[in-house]
Order: C-alpha cells, then structure tokens, then sequence
C-alpha cells in the first residue's frame, strides 16, 4: 500500500487542513531518525519521548511527535526532502482526538467484530484499523493481534475507510486496564494507619497534599488535547502518591473530577478514569 510520491505531500496536505498531524514514513513503516542535533534527543524538545510540540529543529525529528498541521513546516525544504524518500504518510491519531484499534489478522478482526462498537474500518495490509472519536493512552498487544494507538503514538494513513466514525467506548479503554494480582478498595478516610515506627503519615502534611492537588488540577487544566488520557494520567499519579496512606478525602476527588469536567468529560467517564487508576495500582 504504498502511496505514489507525488501523492503524499498532497495527501499530508489534505489531512493537515483537516487538524490531523502528519508526518513522513520510510520503509519499514518506520519515522526518519532524528538530526544529529537532536540524536538521543539532546536538543532537549522531547525528553524521553514524554513530551510533544517542536523543538528548534527544522527537520522531521522525534518519531510521532514530529507530526505537525502547519503547512508551512510540511512544505519546507527539509520535509520536502523527506517526502521524496517517504513511502506512505503517518498521522498522531491522539492530536487528532482518535483512537486507532490495529487489528493486525482475521481472528483479531473477528473478535472487535462480537466485542466492540463499530466504527470507521480502513484496510491495511493484514487487517483493519477501526477508529473512534477520542484520545486515549497508546498500548501494544493488549490481547492477540490487537494494539491501541492513539496519544504518543502513529498510524499510517491508508485512506478514508468506510462506515461512521463513533465515539470511543469503555470496550476500548478498559483493554488497557490489566487486572492485578489482587484488588482491595482504596482507603478515601481521612484517618491515616500508622507509619513504620509508630509515626504519622509524611502525606498528611496540609502544604505537601494540598500542593500535589492544585499541581493535578492545573495538569488537567492545561490539556489542549487527548483530555481523557491527561484526566486518566492525573488520576493515576495522584493516587500512586496518596493512595494508600488514608491522605485523600472526598473533597480532594471533588476537586479532581471538577478540574476534569470543566474540560468537557462526564462525571462517568470521571468515576471510570478514577476506578481504572484505582484498579491499575491494585487499590
């Protein structure tokens, strides 16, 4: 399925105008490597692969982050040269607000066909992209043939598909979720059992708690994208600090989920992001 040269600037193009994020692939279906100014990303644009948005760099770095909408960019020399060498364009499914499930053979396709919602199919060479309307976190292998991409993450582009596009559901979501070893209920009491010692919980401290909340807060404040994903990584690292000493009452989840709704999520995709956190950590 590789796309003709002449097509792919145009078709990054297209997709770009659109508010998808595109970028070049080589063969292998794999992003070009960085610049020598960014190898190993010393540049210092996206330390570990964790954070997204340009560097200074000119030219197609940093793999899934690279992908942009600015034309401007997409048209520049150095894309340009690029473009030449792509075999196929690639798109940041989570920037664009989808989820790509990539199922990658027949059987993987007849399982999403009894257990999700269907949604737009595009053909690839072994099986079937279906996308959804939302951003979630990207996962490989979350059952046979079966992987997620959406936010750090990139698909290749392989035309429109067929059917309508529908919104993510918790199918989809909870694939993610791996169950643990052993599940007991997370302590919200403000009562908090005593440390090693015999002493309080360090948590406890007003300044300490009160700082990692309005720090949660303003990370779900700040999302200008993949916004379930964000509410889902902000659940998760606040209850992996505070979770099991007692330190988090009902009013500090209040303020969490206020945080989260006021960017558009429902206080059940909320309850959901919260007992996926909870499950994840096996409180």
């Amino acid at each position: 399925m590789t796309q003709p040269t002449p097509n792919r600037l145009y078709t990054a193009l297209r997709l770009a105008s659109v508010g998808v994020p595109v970028l070049p692939l080589r063969a292998g279906k794999a992003p070009f490597g960085n610049c020598r100014a960014c190898a190993q990303n010393t540049c210092g644009g996206r330390p570990n692969m964790k954070s997204a948005g340009p560097c200074r760099c000119p030219g197609v770095c940093h793999a899934w982050a690279a992908a942009t909408t600015d034309p401007a960019v997409l048209a520049s020399p150095a894309w340009t040269a690029a473009w030449r060498r792509a075999v196929s364009v690639a798109y940041h499914p989570g920037a664009a607000g989808l989820t790509v499930v990539d199922l990658d053979n027949a059987a993987a396709i007849a399982w999403a066909r009894t257990a999700l919602p269907a949604t737009r199919t595009v053909e690839t060479t072994r099986g079937e992209h279906w996308i959804y309307r939302g951003a979630m976190a990207s996962h490989n292998a979350v059952r046979p043939g079966v992987d997620i991409k959406s936010t750090m993450a990139y698909a290749r582009y392989l035309g429109p598909g067929t059917g309508t596009m529908t919104a993510l559901p918790d199918a989809v979501r909870a694939l993610a979720v791996k169950e643990p070893a052993a599940v007991r209920p997370a302590p919200h009491a403000v009562a908090t059992p005593a440390g090693v010692g015999g002493g309080q919980c360090p948590h406890r401290t007003p300044a300490y708690l009160d700082r990692g909340i309005a720090m949660a807060e303003q990370c779900i404040t700040a999302a200008r994208s993949a916004v379930h994903a964000t509410v889902y990584r902000t659940f998760l690292a606040v209850l992996s600090t505070h979770g099991r000493c007692g330190c988090l009452t009902d009013t500090h989840v209040t303020r969490l989920f206020t945080a989260a709704q006021a960017k558009g999520e429902s206080p059940r995709h909320c309850t959901d992001a919260w007992a996926n956190a909870r499950t994840r950590l096996g409180l």
